[in-house]
């Protein structure tokens, strides 16, 4: 049974995300998705959900919705974002029931920069290539290829299932300072070898100027051994660029589709969520991995998603510190 979300209140970065869209990097056209992949999975595999339903991506200028029309099952997943349904507080990772006239909010909270918000079944927006990804640089996917605004009515295509409310309890949701793993190339030797020393022996902090497509790093400057031009190649998720000024620039979800400076290395796709999760001002570090090393972490990042999230449905109400934590998986 479908119900209604009416947007209330709604930041700049708000939009309407899936698993991406692919097949169209050869037209200019990105995959988008999720900053944050394995939150918006672990938003919609706690209701069950397919693989590639839509949800909402909410970023740290927050966001409120009102259920309007039937109860809705909702569950949210990503940064430790302050959440609350009527004025009453929440876990930062939870599955909860809406009620017709309930409103539920976030804004941010002790750390991170991107939650999800899934619906049972998913939002139900038109695809665009295959895709209900909002591009919002051409204009496609989500509500008119836009962040969301005031007003806005989100069709949903809730489910009948046997999801209760509780707090999601997953070791994939704590904050890590761990360093960000990156494989080298496929330009590295364009970069001096005291440049490599430096980048990963020295933390970066992120810029403000960072958004869907790249996080400025701010630190000190890379030198580069071959020039900073190079024949236009194509991006991957995650590529570290370096251009002239010898500041790095991690591309992310709307990346461009090529690019004509030197890529020092890519990110592991497990932690592309983890690092799109830093706030300016936040300093991170990163360490070289190897590419079984890569694979290896793909392969146990997917593994932790298969296994049960712990639901704890007494955990839900009354408490103003409650946030997803860790649990024993046996």
């Amino acid at each position: 049974m479908s119900g209604r979300l009416r947007v209330v209140r709604a930041g700049p970065g708000e939009t309407i995300q899936d698993r991406g869209r692919f097949g169209y990097l050869r037209y200019g056209i990105v995959a988008s998705g999720p900053m944050d992949w394995i939150a918006f999975t672990l938003a919609n595999r706690a209701l069950e959900n397919p693989e590639d339903a839509a949800a909402i991506e909410i970023s740290l200028a927050g966001i409120e919705v009102l259920c309007e029309t039937e109860p809705l099952r909702i569950a949210f997943a990503g940064g430790a974002f302050a959440w609350e349904r009527n004025g009453t507080r929440l876990p930062s990772a939870a599955v909860v029931k809406l009620e017709p006239g309930e409103k539920l909010s976030a804004r941010a909270g002790a750390w991170g920069t991107w939650t999800y918000l899934a619906v049972a079944g998913g939002i139900d927006v038109p695809p665009v290539l295959g895709s209900r990804s909002t591009y919002a640089r051409f204009e496609i996917g989500g509500v008119d290829g836009r962040a969301l605004r005031p007003g806005d009515v989100l069709q949903t295509c809730d489910r009948a299932n046997d999801v209760v409310e509780g707090t999601l309890l997953t070791p994939l949701l704590e904050r890590s300072n761990a360093p960000i793993r990156v494989v080298l190339g496929p330009q590295d030797d364009y970069l001096t070898s005291a440049a490599h020393e430096t980048f990963f022996s020295e933390s970066y902090g992120i810029s403000s100027r960072f958004d869907r497509m790249g996080y400025w790093l701010e630190g000190p400057k890379l030198t580069h051994e071959l020039g900073f031009d190079i024949v236009s190649d194509g991006i991957p998720l995650g590529a570290i660029q370096v251009p002239g000024a010898g500041q790095p620039l991690v591309l992310m979800a709307d990346h461009q589709a090529t690019g004509g400076y030197p890529k020092l290395g890519v990110l592991t796709r497990a932690d592309v969520g983890r690092f799109a999760q830093h706030r300016p001002g936040e300093r991170v570090r990163f360490e070289k991995c190897a590419v079984d090393a890569a694979q290896r972490a793909l392969r146990e990042a997917y593994a932790a998603l298969d296994r049960p999230i712990v639901r704890a449905s007494d955990a839900i109400l009354g408490s103003s510190n409650l946030i997803g934590g860790v649990v024993d998986g046996s």
